[in-house]
């Protein structure tokens, strides 16, 4: 123990100046190191002791040095993890904004959604009354009309409907439709006529009704009103129900 108190001394006043090992050590730990140095003190003599004792102190302050890497370390990595947060939270606040303005945008789709049925039905209604004076015509062979379709529809109306039109025929226009690579001896393309006057048309229309078909040369052939698609699909799905329905 002779000459521990010096020893005990120098080991403060060194310690007292080793920077790392005063940041960290509060006063608690400060007494178990002098209990630790007191002991060390009375196992070895005076110049191991402090051998000892400032072996000591350079290992903490070695774990120290180690520690405030890790903890400079761990400082960049929240800096970046904030940073990522920053990011995420800025593309959320984006998401946001956007699911915001669908959401104004779902709202307004039920009002959109009934005025594009109005829309649908009128541009539905336009297409049927422009189409009055037109019909078309189901099963006639193909290449039976000529070169001439409106000369050949001319004779054979009348001859079909029994139909004496007064002033005679006239029409807009007559043509097949379809492409004729489609067409086949049992299923010919058919015929589209606009009339030039719609009292004509009507006349043939309603004779079709009553008559049901006609037949040419043994081949069924079917006059109908030329009708818009939603129309037609309108009118099929009551064909089931109606005499006469081939029309």
């Amino acid at each position: 123990m002779f000459g521990g108190g010096a020893v005990l001394l120098s080991v403060r006043e060194g310690a007292a100046s080793f920077c790392p090992i005063r940041s960290f050590l509060d006063e608690s730990q400060c007494q178990h190191w002098e209990l630790r140095f007191c002991a060390i003190t009375c196992c070895f003599s005076p110049l191991e002791a402090t051998d000892r004792i400032l072996q000591e102190i350079a290992a903490v302050g070695h774990r120290l040095e180690t520690m405030d890497a890790r903890i400079s370390e761990l400082t960049i990595a929240s800096s970046s993890i904030r940073a990522d947060i920053a990011g995420f939270r800025e593309t959320v606040h984006n998401l946001d904004q956007r699911l915001t303005i669908m959401e104004e945008h779902v709202a307004v789709l039920p009002g959109q959604e009934a005025e594009l049925r109005s829309l649908r039905a009128k541009v539905t209604d336009l297409e049927d009354r422009s189409s009055r004076d037109t019909i078309r015509l189901f099963g006639i062979p193909e290449h039976k009309e000529g070169s001439d379709v409106k000369t050949f529809l001319k004779n054979l109306l009348p001859e079909l409907t029994g139909l004496e039109y007064s002033p005679p025929l006239e029409f807009q226009r007559a043509h097949r439709i379809g492409p004729l690579q489609r067409a086949t001896p049992d299923k010919p393309r058919p015929i589209i006529v606009c009339f030039l006057r719609h009292e004509q048309a009507r006349q043939t229309i309603l004779a079709a009704k009553s008559q049901g078909s006609y037949s040419l040369e043994g081949q069924e052939i079917r006059v109908v009103a030329d009708f818009s698609r939603p129309t037609n699909e309108k009118r099929k799905a009551f064909l089931p129900f109606v005499p006469n329905s081939g029309t």
